[in-house]
């Protein structure tokens, strides 16, 4: 898993039908020191999660879901939303802290 915030959503009109009704985030990735980093992805979002949250990310064959007997294409998917994040002895994140 990796660390990103959602940084906005991806709307798409026409897509695989077995995408229909999945909501999708555009995420940038953070780097261990809470930085983020040049790097984005397109993710299914699975926990309700919102844009300047920090999110857990599940990537590549273990994001893929199985809805009803068909199986969604994903290569990302929001699994968590965080709450804290600390590094060493200090806190790089606490959602709590964060205005909007």
């Amino acid at each position: 898993m990796q660390i990103a915030k959602v940084i906005g959503t991806v709307v798409s009109n026409q897509k695989e039908p077995s995408l229909r009704g999945a909501k999708l985030l555009l995420l940038q990735f953070l780097d261990e020191e809470g930085r983020l980093l040049p790097k984005y992805e397109v993710a299914a979002d699975n926990v309700g999660a919102g844009i300047d949250e920090w999110v857990l990310v599940s990537r590549g064959s273990a994001a893929r879901q199985i809805v009803g007997n068909e199986t969604r294409p994903l290569d990302a998917a929001v699994v968590g939303i965080i709450d804290t994040v600390n590094f060493g002895n200090r806190s790089l994140y606490s959602k709590k802290d964060q205005s909007y």
